[in-house]
């Protein structure tokens, strides 16, 4: 299937993400999240001709949007093994990262992919087409329990349980191979004026679970520290309140759960340092690309 760049659609808060890299022009930097290549154009706009940038992204449609570059590298993988991928290029060390995490309006926009509620598609969601487990396996094979701690988790939903439990009674009669007939055993948890906003939670929930979404955050941003030089900026963008949650909790003591050890004097080290104030799109971005609306920026540098 044949796509150009611009069925990638604007990148969100473009030139803030890439000023927040506070960009060396020989400096080394990573756009995690290569999509329709618009950060990384943006950050090779800033760069010198000894300046390098590699780009991560797993989904293969993305490596048509490649930048004809010497001084630019994309690799087809996860950005969860982006340590693992820079050490194959010798890279230890970097200047600045860039993540805009979610899913690129592309993948909503192409009906098979099966990321959109607007469609009547087969149940899929994956982000790499070559991974083994898509929504249609999350659907079918998962015992009543892991559905419900997946919609309550990851899709913060009430009625978690009672969505889990139609599934589980439906799927015994026959598989559940599509977004329609996944549509018609939950109805009666969508009522009309609300359907919209819950359908969106639920296949943000499936969809979390079939990429993994969260644990390949907390991987990433651990990896994050070790390979950000001192004075090294990280520049991401999260659209829901668990990665935001992720993000905040992380550059501000530089771990997911508990506090930093403190000394005798009840000082404690964190690695990052905030720069700035959270970020959030004009008015003027969201009516120009909806996608925006959620989307929320935040800048660190590491100490």
């Amino acid at each position: 299937m044949e796509h150009n760049e611009y069925e990638y659609h604007n990148p969100v808060l473009l030139k803030e993400t890439v000023n927040g890299l506070n960009i060396k022009p020989d400096g080394v930097y990573v756009d995690v999240t290569f999509g329709g290549g618009g950060h990384s154009k943006e950050i090779m706009r800033h760069l010198g001709p000894n300046g390098k940038l590699f780009a991560f992204d797993q989904d293969t449609d993305a490596l048509n949007n490649a930048i004809d570059d010497d001084r630019f590298v994309l690799i087809n993988e996860n950005f969860r093994f982006i340590k693992r991928f820079l050490r194959v290029y010798g890279i230890k060390q970097v200047d600045g990262i860039l993540g805009d995490f979610g899913v690129s309006s592309h993948q909503f926009d192409v009906a098979e992919r099966g990321f959109s509620t607007r469609f009547d598609a087969d149940l899929d969601m994956r982000m790499n087409q070559n991974n083994s487990l898509s929504a249609y396996e999350v659907i079918n094979d998962y015992d009543e329990v892991a559905l419900s701690k997946m919609f309550f988790s990851y899709g913060e939903l009430n009625n978690a349980r009672g969505l889990a439990a139609a599934i589980v009674t439906a799927r015994k009669e026959q598989p559940i191979k599509n977004s329609e007939q996944l549509k018609k055993i939950l109805s009666r948890f969508l009522p009309a004026h609300k359907s919209n906003k819950i359908l969106a939670q639920i296949y943000q929930a499936i969809r979390i679970e079939v990429n993994q979404e969260m644990d390949a955050l907390r991987e990433f941003l651990e990896q994050s520290l070790e390979i950000l030089k001192p004075g090294g900026r990280l520049s991401v963008i999260s659209y829901h309140s668990l990665e935001d949650r992720l993000v905040k909790r992380f550059i501000k003591n530089g771990m997911f759960e508990g506090e930093p050890e403190r000394d005798f004097f009840g000082r404690f080290e964190v690695p990052f340092e905030t720069i700035g104030k959270l970020i959030v799109p004009t008015e003027e971005e969201i009516k120009q690309n909806n996608r925006a609306r959620s989307a929320k920026l935040r800048i660190a540098e590491k100490k």
